[in-house]
């Protein structure tokens, strides 16, 4: 018999199917559907089918983020995650797990297992974005799900304590804890306790700069690399990006705002605690290999572009790699937009690499490894 879909999976479907059709037209075509010139700001210009799509997004006339309830945007959040992760990646194996991590505290994790074969692979301990305020294992598991095919390696996401009901910095001793609990327990997942990294985009991008810098001063063990995606750095300024990117771009400042205020709460000393703004760390040498994500329009380009700065100044070794034409979040698209997904393949591909030369010949070795594949898969992208 044909398979029967229930209302709710035809219209996820349909509008998946939407999306990967308006993504796929050429883009004189997105710029005119559009309705509006082709924008330029700061010397870059937006992608059609992100124009396109930030056009579409408008036209459903969607309330704010910031004007609900925490639990009704988090529903609204995994719905709209839906339709843009399509197709689930084939990986080797996925469990869910509920990690025990000391304290009477326990946390849900995912484990995506590569369906490659030989020595035991990597592990990538990931935390998910969504402003510290939503995003859970289902809004990531087509993002763990790529990153996991395309770097080889073992994803452990995250499924952290989110404000306002749990504020700073619950989400930190979360985060570090399931580190802690990666490093001792990789052998059993099967992946190889030497090389376990941390990785995360927007706000958790910021929890794997945090962790590891906790991890490389706490005694450790600290991470092999650190994976920071669009990562939010600096509560306690705003940079340059922030004003020009912070509405029209789907991240918008009235939504930051909101997020800010869940997590850190009315205490002006935690926008400077460097568990919140690891730009504000003392210390920022030594730490794990780095590389380092932004996308051109968006509102944390800047303070991410400064952290990998900072990280180099202080000897740690970095790669940047700034994605022309992308906006916040670019990553969630990667199911129905060609260009997302390869730009996610693209991070994979760099995360694999630095993690094998990891095991050859250390830090400094994964860094160029990062440097020279950003360079060769940035010159490749400009010449598409």
């Amino acid at each position: 018999m044909p398979r029967a879909f229930s209302a709710s999976t035809l219209s996820l479907r349909a509008q998946q199917w939407a999306a990967q059709a308006l993504d796929a037209l050429p883009a004189s075509a997105q710029i005119r559907l559009s309705g509006r010139p082709p924008v330029q700001v700061d010397g870059e210009t937006l992608a059609p089918e992100v124009q396109l799509a930030l056009t579409m997004i408008e036209r459903r006339r969607e309330p704010p983020p910031e004007t609900l309830s925490p639990d009704e945007a988090r529903r609204r959040r995994r719905r709209l995650s839906a339709v843009y992760a399509g197709k689930p990646a084939r990986v080797g194996d996925v469990a869910d797990l509920n990690l025990e991590l000391g304290g009477g505290l326990h946390v849900r994790a995912r484990h995506y297992v590569p369906d490659e074969h030989g020595a035991p692979h990597p592990l990538l301990v990931y935390y998910h974005g969504g402003g510290f305020t939503y995003g859970d294992l289902e809004t990531h598991d087509g993002v763990c799900r790529l990153l996991c095919r395309h770097a080889g390696a073992h994803v452990l996401a995250i499924d952290y304590r989110l404000a306002p009901e749990h504020p700073f910095p619950a989400a930190v001793e979360d985060a570090r804890a399931a580190l802690r609990w990666a490093c001792e327990n990789a052998a059993t997942l099967g992946a190889d306790p030497q090389r376990v990294g941390v990785g995360g985009d927007s706000a958790g991008g910021n929890l794997a700069a945090v962790v590891a810098q906790l991890a490389a001063r706490d005694g450790g063990p600290a991470p092999a690399l650190q994976l920071l995606i669009y990562p939010a750095t600096d509560f306690s300024r705003r940079r340059r990006s922030r004003e020009l990117f912070g509405e029209g771009f789907l991240l918008t400042n009235p939504e930051m705002d909101w997020f800010e205020a869940n997590y850190l709460g009315p205490e002006p000393a935690h926008r400077r605690d460097p568990r919140a703004s690891p730009l504000l760390g003392e210390d920022l040498s030594g730490l794990a290999p780095a590389y380092v994500v932004t996308a051109a329009f968006d509102p944390l380009r800047d303070e991410g572009e400064e952290y990998a700065s900072a990280l180099r100044q202080a000897g740690t070794p970095v790669a940047l790699r700034r994605f022309p034409g992308f906006i916040h979040a670019f990553i969630a698209g990667a199911g129905v937009s060609r260009s997302a997904r390869d730009a996610l393949i693209e991070i994979a591909g760099v995360t694999r690499g630095m993690f094998a030369a990891a095991a050859r010949t250390g830090d400094q070795a994964a860094a160029r490894t990062a440097d020279q594949t950003a360079a060769r898969t940035g010159d490749q992208a400009a010449n598409r």
